[in-house]
């Protein structure tokens, strides 16, 4: 099975497509920080996260999107340009007719570090542990597509 997991933003949207085969260990297959500008128009920016998904899409051929609920506590500002980026996934993901698993940023935690309120630096140390990773990953966004498509694989136990 080959999944599409996204840690979903609007600025930066943190993409990976992670490959399970059986038994076999999880295989990241992609991985990156997609980025828009913010001298783009809202609807612009919109229209470039649509499009980097439905490439990713056509050149892998995901059959499950696994992504995060939305979940915010601190940044209010960005509630609903993120909402919004989270609709065009969604909306993408359905034309494509995948199937769609969303996950909090709570279970995210518990099935990469086993410990519910870990913080960014913990799941990160734990990603590579986790599954090999063939580039050098700075981006937390990254680490986070990865840890949620790592999250859906253990929780549906694929």
């Amino acid at each position: 099975m080959i999944l599409l997991s996204i840690d979903p933003g609007f600025e930066r949207l943190g993409l990976a497509i992670i490959e399970k085969e059986g038994r076999n260990k999880e295989t990241l297959l992609y991985s990156e920080c997609f980025k828009t500008s913010s001298k783009l128009p809202h609807h612009e920016r919109l229209r470039l996260i649509g499009n980097k998904i439905k490439d990713i899409i056509e050149e892998y051929k995901p059959t499950t999107l696994a992504t995060e609920k939305l979940f915010f506590t601190s940044n209010q500002k960005t509630v609903i340009p993120v909402a919004e980026a989270r609709g065009v996934i969604l909306y993408i993901a359905g034309i494509y007719n995948l199937a769609v698993f969303e996950y909090s940023p709570p279970e995210i935690k518990v099935a990469v570090t086993g410990y519910g309120k870990s913080d960014k630096q913990q799941i990160m140390s734990m990603i590579p542990q986790l599954i090999t990773l063939q580039k050098n990953i700075t981006s937390d966004d990254e680490f986070d597509a990865i840890a949620i498509g790592l999250t859906h694989y253990a929780i549906s136990r694929i």
